[in-house]
């Protein structure tokens, strides 16, 4: 202990050894170092641990009556009522029932299937759109509605033409030339 004591000294105050920029040049470096592994540890460690116990207490937090929880010890069990820090669950086929204090929640099984049944839908729908997005183009001989610049030579600034109006009325394909005798 009287070691890690007089090491710190060492490194804040620059007690003993040589004088000069040299020792204050490690000092600095020492203290910075330390900093550094500080916050290294911070972020690699702590900062994660509390975010998995925000999430742990907003998970205990949101439990209704009927959601499936498993607690800490491995029971599995279908919430029947709720109070302030205890819950009552039923379990098994013979439907026993148990109470609980809050913090004994491991998970809520009920929670992490509705959120798989959402994925899978939102998933469901993505693939729906692109299917039908596929069936249009593949129905529709004209091309869906694409914005297309042409810089007028003639002009002095050079200004963008749009040319969506010439898309739509002609079903085949529009060239500059054709574009620069309608600007005319």
């Amino acid at each position: 202990m009287f070691n890690v004591y007089n090491l710190v000294i060492n490194l804040l105050f620059g007690g003993g050894g040589a004088t000069g920029t040299a020792s204050n040049t490690s000092r600095y470096s020492s203290i910075l170092l330390m900093v550094a592994m500080f916050a290294g540890m911070y972020f690699l460690m702590i900062r994660p641990q509390k975010k998995k116990q925000k999430e742990e207490q907003e998970m205990r937090e949101t439990i209704q009556i009927g959601d499936e929880i498993t607690t800490i010890g491995g029971i599995i069990g279908r919430i029947i009522t709720v109070k302030e820090d205890a819950l009552v669950i039923e379990t098994g086929a013979d439907r026993t029932k148990l109470t609980i204090t809050r913090w004994a929640i491991q998970t809520n099984n009920t929670s992490d299937e509705r959120l798989a049944a959402e994925r899978k839908a939102a998933e469901d729908e993505r693939n729906a759109q692109k299917e039908q997005a596929a069936i249009d183009v593949a129905v529709s001989d004209k091309p869906s509605k694409k914005r297309k610049k042409v810089f007028n030579k003639n002009a002095e600034n050079s200004k963008v033409e749009n040319i969506n109006q010439a898309l739509e009325d002609d079903a085949g394909s529009t060239s500059v030339e054709d574009v620069e005798k309608n600007n005319d």
